[in-house]
């Protein structure tokens, strides 16, 4: 029996955790569930799941939470900020922790996972965006487990020999390719997309996700992000990751050899895989998910990414090659950016040149300490704002 802190519990990633959770009630018991301010929602969650904690983004979220809670006659701990939300993290009495808040936020109850040597399943790419070797020193030095929750890493993870330490030499790996759907824009031309909506940039045509990294799609930063997670997860340098466009999002990625072969993991674009492959591994459990069916597809399409049409993939990449802190400041940098164009402050366009005038301005210091890597986030986030405003 596992016993399972879902972080981030009311997104679209802890649904399907709760979902695949719930199929096997001989396997798993939810030990804590977290949301920011989506309070009813959580409330729902508790009421159906019966975890011991849930910790939400602040006191008055918590007065509301315990309020919704006894008028159904739960009982159960409720706490409230980051340092509640590491504490459920790191707790003895759960061995799992579905990393899931999105962004920067997720970063030190993920890291306290990481360092209580529990097993990690990461969903929040910006956790090892930000903080890639402090976050794999930590789970080396605890012997936590770390597995990939997002569904191209996820995919390379099957796709590696059992063995895999990080070295791709030792194991024959030549390349690992990424795909990418392309998301909403990528037959749109290019001069109209300083147009671009909101509503448009979230309409994503294969997964359903939050509105953050539907626009990450639509710039294809979300890819970017993956590069860098592949290069701290796998130990592959940037010039060894290789990003594909495959519309179809059936082949969620592949790792090529040095013999010439190359191992692909297919599946239905649906999340509730990678998640119940993690949970379960190194076995496998039913995930919910239809079968796939090749004959139905009929074909898969693949092209590379153009740099003009998605700059922000262009610019990751350059701060994976930059080092130290600059994935930080791209993380930051674009997270500011992003929810600019989601409350109409900014175009579309203006999310890439936003990041790369903050990135050009700050120093890509050394990453020494989480504390030097925060102050440095700040920094990014001051810049970025001083820019749109």
């Amino acid at each position: 029996m596992q016993h399972i802190t879902i972080l981030g519990a009311t997104g679209s990633i802890g649904a399907s955790t709760l979902d695949v959770v719930e199929r096997h009630p001989d396997r798993y018991r939810v030990y804590a569930l977290t949301a920011h301010q989506r309070v009813e929602e959580l409330a729902e969650q508790c009421l159906r799941f019966r975890p011991q904690v849930a910790v939400v983004g602040n006191a008055d979220a918590a007065l509301r939470l315990s309020k919704l809670l006894d008028a159904n006659g739960l009982k159960i701990d409720i706490g409230h900020g980051e340092t509640d939300l590491c504490a459920v993290a790191s707790a003895s009495g759960c061995d799992t922790v579905m990393a899931a808040i999105v962004g920067a936020a997720g970063l030190a109850p993920t890291m306290a996972a990481a360092k209580a040597g529990k097993k990690v399943l990461l969903a929040n790419k910006e956790a090892l965006v930000m903080s890639g070797r402090l976050l794999m020193d930590a789970v080396s030095e605890s012997g936590a487990t770390l597995l990939p929750i997002d569904s191209e890493h996820n995919a390379i993870f099957q796709c590696l020999p059992h063995s895999y330490q990080r070295v791709p030499e030792q194991h024959g790996v030549a390349k690992i390719l990424l795909t990418a759907s392309g998301g909403p824009f990528l037959n749109r031309a290019v001069e109209t997309l300083e147009n671009v909506t909101p509503e448009e940039a979230v309409a994503h045509p294969n997964w359903v996700m939050g509105r953050k990294i539907s626009v990450d799609s639509a710039t294809m930063m979300n890819k970017g992000l993956e590069v860098i997670e592949a290069h701290w997860l796998f130990g592959a340098p940037a010039d060894r990751i290789e990003v594909v466009i495959h519309p179809q999002s059936v082949i969620h990625s592949m790792v090529s050899y040095v013999d010439g072969s190359v191992l692909a993991q297919l599946g239905n674009p649906d999340m509730r895989t990678p998640i119940a492959h993690a949970l379960a591994y190194p076995e496998r459990v039913a995930s919910g998910v239809e079968p796939l069916d090749l004959v139905l597809i009929g074909q898969l399409a693949f092209q590379r990414p153009d740099f003009e049409r998605f700059p922000c993939l262009k610019l990751a990449y350059d701060a994976l090659t930059a080092g130290g802190t600059a994935p930080a400041i791209l993380n930051a940098a674009n997270e500011v950016a992003v929810q600019a164009f989601l409350d109409g402050e900014i175009g579309f366009r203006t999310i890439a040149r936003t990041i790369c005038r903050v990135m050009n301005e700050l120093p890509h210091d050394e990453m020494s300490d989480i504390e030097a890597l925060i102050e440095q986030d700040l920094r990014a986030r001051a810049l970025a704002r001083s820019y749109i405003s």
